[in-house]
C-alpha cells in the first residue's frame, strides 16, 4: 500500500491530507449534532413544565446552565415573557440564526475539500503525463519501463483524487440535510416556548 502511494507522486500527500481534514470534521459535525439533539426535547419539555408552573426565572436558569443552541434562544424570549408573538420571533429569529451558523461550521470547508480533491488529482494526472512525455522527448518511445512511470503516476493521482471526492461530497450533503433538519427542529420548538410567553 505504501509503495501504491509514494508512486502516485507528490500531489499523493495533499489528496491524503484532505481526506483526513474531511473525516473528521465529519465525525466532529456528527457529534455536536447529536448533542444538539439529546438536549433538544428533554429542554424544551422541562421549560414547557416550568412554564406551566409559573416559574419562568427557574426556566431561565435552566437554560443558562444548559449551553445548547436550543438554550441560548430560549434565555432570550423568557427574559422577554409578555412581549408581542412578533417581537418574541424576531429576536428569537435573530438569535437562531447565529445558532444556525455555528450548527454549519467547518461545512464549508468539507465543501471546499470535496471540490479540490479532484483538481489535484487531475493535476497529478497532468504532472504525471509531462513526466512520460519527457521520456519520448528525450528516449524518443523509450520503453513500457521507463514510460510507466509517469502513466502510471497520472493514473493513481486521479484515482486517488476521486476516491476521497465522491465520499466527501456525500458526507457534505447528509451534514448539510442534517443541519438543516437540526435549524427546523430549533425553530418548532422555540415557537412552542414563543406561544407560552406571548402577551
Amino acid at each position: 500500500m505504501f509503495d501504491f502511494f509514494t508512486r502516485g507522486g507528490p500531489l499523493m500527500y495533499p489528496i491524503l491530507l484532505c481526506s483526513v481534514i474531511g473525516w473528521a470534521i465529519f465525525m466532529e459535525r456528527i457529534y455536536a449534532f447529536v448533542k444538539v439533539r439529546r438536549h433538544l426535547t428533554p429542554l424544551k419539555d422541562r421549560v414547557c413544565d416550568l412554564l406551566e408552573g409559573d416559574k419562568r426565572e427557574d426556566a431561565i436558569d435552566l437554560c443558562r446552565l444548559n449551553k445548547s443552541p436550543l438554550a441560548k434562544i430560549l434565555i432570550v424570549v423568557l427574559k422577554h415573557k409578555g412581549g408581542q408573538r412578533s417581537d418574541l420571533k424576531s429576536l428569537a429569529e435573530e438569535v437562531g440564526e447565529r445558532e444556525a451558523v455555528l450548527l454549519q461550521r467547518y461545512l464549508g470547508l468539507l465543501g471546499t475539500i470535496a471540490n479540490i480533491t479532484p483538481l489535484l488529482g487531475l493535476l497529478g494526472t497532468v504532472l504525471g503525463m509531462i513526466k512520460a512525455f519527457n521520456v519520448i522527448a528525450t528516449e524518443g518511445m523509450g520503453t513500457p519501463a521507463s514510460l510507466g512511470g509517469g502513466i502510471s503516476e497520472a493514473l493513481i493521482t486521479t484515482a486517488a483524487g476521486l476516491t476521497v471526492a465522491v465520499p466527501m461530497i456525500l458526507l457534505h450533503r447528509y451534514l448539510s440535510s442534517r443541519s438543516e433538519r437540526l435549524v427546523l427542529e430549533l425553530e418548532e420548538a422555540t415557537m412552542q416556548i414563543v406561544d407560552m410567553v406571548e402577551e
